[in-house]
């Protein structure tokens, strides 16, 4: 029996992750839109130090997560009002499989899980828009060049400072 429950894994693929994260493959460059709980931090963390390093503020939008690197933008869709909001994320976890992410405060309030204190959520990865500029010769306008002309100071007679009007001059007797 086990033989052939081995078989039939190999032959229709992985078990599914335990957090609901889709399987990611070498050559896949994003992740999906997946569905799973979210939670929030207590106010007893805030300014303690996170995984990364920094310490939790709770008034910013951050989040923990055991899968994205550090810095990962995600963005987060609450299905029932259908808020949203972009987090960093900064730590690690939840460690609970009831949980796909930890929301900081300010986070959870935009979403509006503050009185349930979790809910359920759609969180696919945010890539904001870079578009590259590359300046094409061809399509430069015409710009003149300038022409700088300048007197060498020798050409002057007098120094400036001795050209002052307010410098009186001597009466003749």
């Amino acid at each position: 029996m086990k033989k052939l429950l081995l078989a039939l894994l190999l032959l229709f693929g992985r078990w599914p992750m335990a957090d609901g994260l889709p399987p990611r493959s070498e050559h896949d460059e994003e992740w999906t839109m997946f569905k799973g709980n979210a939670s929030y931090y207590s106010d007893k963390l805030h300014g303690r130090r996170m995984a990364n390093g920094q310490p939790y503020h709770r008034d910013s939008m951050t989040c923990a997560h055991l899968k994205f690197p550090f810095g990962t933008l995600l963005k987060v869709r609450n299905p029932i009002n259908n808020r949203t909001v972009i987090v960093r994320v900064t730590d690690r976890g939840p460690y609970s499989k009831r949980f796909a992410i930890d929301l900081s405060r300010a986070a959870a309030r935009e979403l509006d899980i503050i009185r349930t204190g979790y809910s359920m959520v759609e969180i696919t990865p945010y890539h904001p828009n870079q578009i590259p500029y590359r300046i094409e010769e061809d399509s430069l306008p015409e710009i003149p060049e300038l022409d700088l002309q300048y007197t060498p100071a020798a050409t002057y007679p007098d120094p400036v400072w001795q050209q002052d009007s307010t410098k009186t001059k001597e009466k003749p007797e």
